[in-house]
């Protein structure tokens, strides 16, 4: 499908939208319209009533926007602000049109007062005594790109720039940090420049980039763990075995049989910014595999519904554990990952993810 068929579909399912809701008549559509070039341009021009009261949309259709893309579209509605006193009698509302818009682009188009509608039927327009605010669950497209972008490769890339939110960095570097091909690095990064989440400097091979908004990319991981279904995880009661000792034991025993793991959630915070005045259970992601169910046991692990004071959380790739790092002979998940495992976490495990993300990763 060309762009074009893609700015005519999605006017379609505007005017389809428009003539859905109540008190809104459309009365007239002048598709492909362009204005003059001191006025700005746009891909139609919509007449409504709304409430008994005459406005004009001024549409520019788009497939896809993001922050990036937003920011052009203000710029070039911002000719069309300045001629918005009347057409007709009726007043002018600029607004975008699309078949995704990003969260962060709505809200730069809202603060704005830029109307706005994606496809999956949300619609925002703020005119002058016909205000409307629809806000519908985002669009199939938008969230499967989301999920891509966090899950993966294109994870560990994400993980390896908020381990380091203050560097600059090349793809042949980041590719490298995150072991994944410089494609898949390329790839993420212009997703993340959609959103205007990275900043850059140089050309060509020498470019670098460095994140602009880690904060605003980890919130984002954030919401989009508490969409996804949570990963297996294998409860035990390993008996006679205070929390502390356990931690230090499973370490010791999973080395000695080679296996890959990371302790998270709850005893990982612990170690970084101690928190809780009482441990009592363990979270570790492991690559599972014959080595582990030979630690697990030597552990005199046993498998329970109920009473447990361990979890084994199955790891699918190494590349999850790509970042851990070793503290007194165990190994622990970093900041980020013990952050986002909390988040999916009982009891006390989301105040304890704000605290270590207020006092360890600190954006």
């Amino acid at each position: 499908m060309n762009e074009w068929s893609h700015e005519a579909e999605v006017i379609d399912r505007l005017l389809e939208s428009l003539r859905g809701l109540p008190d809104v008549r459309v009365e007239r559509v002048q598709p492909e319209l362009r204005s003059s070039p001191n006025e700005g341009s746009y891909d139609a021009r919509i007449h409504l009533n709304v409430g008994g009261k005459p406005v004009t949309l001024l549409v520019e259709a788009k497939k896809d926007v993001y922050p990036r893309d937003a920011r052009q579209v203000l710029w070039q509605f911002s000719a069309l602000r300045q001629r918005s006193a009347s057409v007709a009698g009726s007043k002018t509302q600029p607004l975008l049109a699309a078949e995704s818009i990003s969260p962060g682009a709505k809200e730069l188009l809202r603060a704005h007062r830029v109307g706005y509608f994606d496809s999956g039927g949300s619609l925002f327009l703020p005119a002058p005594g016909a205000y409307l605010y629809i806000e519908k669950p985002a669009p199939k497209s938008l969230t499967r790109s989301m999920r891509s972008l966090f899950s993966g490769r294109r994870a560990q890339v994400l993980h390896a720039l908020l381990l380091r939110p203050q560097e600059w960095f090349g793809v042949t570097q980041i590719a490298a940090d995150s072991q994944v091909a410089p494609s898949t690095a390329s790839e993420v990064l212009i997703q993340l420049d959609r959103y205007d989440w990275l900043e850059s400097q140089g050309n060509g091979r020498s470019k670098k980039r460095k994140l602009r908004e880690p904060g605003a990319l980890l919130d984002a991981w954030a919401k989009q763990q508490t969409l996804l279904r949570p990963p297996n995880a294998r409860r035990y009661y390993v008996p006679g075995m205070k929390a502390e000792s356990l931690v230090a034991d499973l370490g010791r025993i999973f080395n000695r049989h080679q296996v890959d793991y990371a302790v998270t959630a709850e005893a990982a915070a612990q170690r970084y910014t101690p928190f809780l005045s009482v441990l009592s259970f363990i979270r570790a992601r492991v690559l599972t595999g014959p080595k582990a169910d030979a630690a697990v046991a030597e552990l005199d692990a046993r498998v329970v519904n109920e009473g447990s004071n361990l979890a084994l959380i199955e790891t699918k790739s190494a590349g999850e554990l790509l970042f851990r790092e070793q503290l007194d002979g165990v190994w622990f998940a970093t900041p980020v990952q013990v952050y986002l495992d909390l988040l999916r976490g009982e009891g006390r495990a989301k105040e304890l993810a704000e605290h270590l993300r207020r006092e360890r990763i600190r954006f």
